[in-house]
């Protein structure tokens, strides 16, 4: 796998309110922590771009609000931010897609000249996915190394109900069946860097 030198890896959503289980049930993928970790430590250490999204829900009563401690990053990625040698920008959002938040993320990466994003995060089917997708329909290259995201169990229509892993399973046949990224696993990236 060939990842670009000045390939963008985007950190979505990486926040300390996804720790709250008894408002989100059961996740899946315990080891996506550590291949997220080791993501951005390559990437830092190569000077390659890294992007951290930031959700700000509006939402009374989520874990994710504004001004809730929950909505801060993942000690482990507040203890990276800054620490690379490559460019590095904050976007935050309330929405899915990264695409849709401030400062426009698609902009900054038209100025740099990127063409290739690697996605890691949170939630595999929800804003990883979404981004993921309005990536590939804007014309980036998108690799989603699926064992560096995780989600949670979930009920839809009718009492359907999907586990983390059939979720994430789900999400990765769309989006690489589907051609709007390729997913991988976190070896292959850091292989292929």
């Amino acid at each position: 796998m060939d990842i670009a030198e000045n390939a963008a890896l985007v950190v979505v959503d990486v926040q300390k309110g996804f720790e709250e289980v008894d408002f989100w049930g059961t996740r899946n993928n315990p080891a996506a922590d550590d291949n997220i970790a080791a993501l951005i430590d390559a990437w830092q250490s190569a000077g390659r771009p890294v992007v951290f999204v930031r959700h700000d829900s509006v939402q009374a009563g989520s874990p994710l609000r504004e001004g809730y401690e929950g909505n801060g990053f993942k000690e482990y990625v507040e203890q990276r931010r800054g620490k690379g040698g490559g460019a590095e920008l904050l976007v935050t959002k309330s929405v899915n897609s990264a695409f849709l938040g401030a400062p426009d993320l698609g902009a900054w990466l038209r100025a740099a000249g990127i063409g290739q994003l690697v996605l890691a995060g949170i939630q595999t089917n929800m804003c990883v996915e979404t981004t993921a997708r309005m990536g590939g329909n804007l014309g980036y290259e998108v690799v989603v190394p699926l064992d560096a995201t995780y989600t949670f169990d979930l009920e839809g229509p009718f009492g359907w109900r999907q586990s983390a892993d059939e979720l994430a399973r789900a999400s990765a046949v769309s989006l690489h069946g589907g051609g709007f990224a390729r997913v991988v696993t976190t070896e292959e990236v850091l292989a292929g860097g």
